[in-house]
């Protein structure tokens, strides 16, 4: 699959990866600062973004996805960072390639499996029915009938667009999404990865918990973890500066 990809600066390779239902734009404030130090690939998963669409979606074929552009790029020692879904693909990649990631980044995720926490936003992307919506605020007042977090709603609604005049489409294949969830929050298998890797959590997010740094300790044994306290779940965009910050201390090093 060719997935969509653009690059800022030049240098060592920074690759990003994107979480579920988000897309390369999330991360290009990010990307611009760190643009100024490396080459930055910002990447559209599958399913996702001006990606492809596929009635696929498993890790083994997002890391694949990721692994063939990278190297059709002649990417090697690359700086890999994923956050959240993009997190376990970024772990996949590292556990099954050489040569290709010097450093790991892992932006509130861990290897385990998660249980269902998604409801409310597919029930607020299946109750848009698109064919009988001719604007954008038609879409904003029914999802927020289902979510009532603000930050969620602008995420979400950045990925409806004009497909052409008078119809509006969704970027995300949400539907295919929906029907592979569980794979989305299935756990990854339990490889040993010798990369310098750094875990970044946010303190008000439960998807790294204590009780889940040292299996993650044990499969990563060169790592650290960095935690975020004011940050939730999004951490690069609730705690950007910190965020920024730790993530070039650990590049430049």
């Amino acid at each position: 699959m060719q997935l969509n990809f653009r690059t800022l600066g030049s240098g060592k390779p920074l690759v990003i990866l994107h979480g579920l239902f988000g897309s390369a734009d999330n991360w290009q404030s990010q990307a611009k600062i760190f643009a100024s130090y490396f080459q930055v690939y910002l990447i559209d998963l599958r399913n996702h973004g001006h990606s492809p669409w596929s009635e696929e979606h498993n890790y083994a074929l997002l890391a694949q996805d990721v692994q063939t552009l990278l190297e059709e790029q002649k990417v090697e020692n690359a700086i890999l960072l994923g956050h959240s879904m993009g997190g376990k693909v970024a772990m996949t990649i590292a556990q099954n390639t050489i040569g290709l990631v010097e450093k790991l980044i892992v932006v509130d995720m861990g290897m385990k499996q998660y249980p269902l926490h998604h409801q409310h936003i597919l029930g607020g992307l299946n109750a848009v029915d698109l064919n009988s919506i001719s604007s954008r605020s038609e879409v904003d007042v029914i999802l927020r009938e289902h979510i009532n977090s603000e930050g969620v709603l602008q995420f979400l609604l950045k990925n409806l667009y004009w497909k052409q005049k008078g119809e509006l489409a969704w970027r995300m294949n949400f539907k295919t999404l929906e029907i592979h969830m569980d794979e989305i929050l299935e756990a990854i298998p339990a490889k040993e990865v010798m990369i310098q890797t750094l875990f970044i959590r946010g303190g008000l997010s439960n998807y790294i918990l204590d009780d889940d740094i040292p299996e993650l300790e044990n499969y990563f044994p060169d790592s650290q973890f960095e935690t975020i306290a004011s940050a939730g779940h999004w951490v690069h965009a609730e705690a950007p500066d910190e965020f920024i910050s730790i993530v070039l201390g650990f590049c430049l090093r």
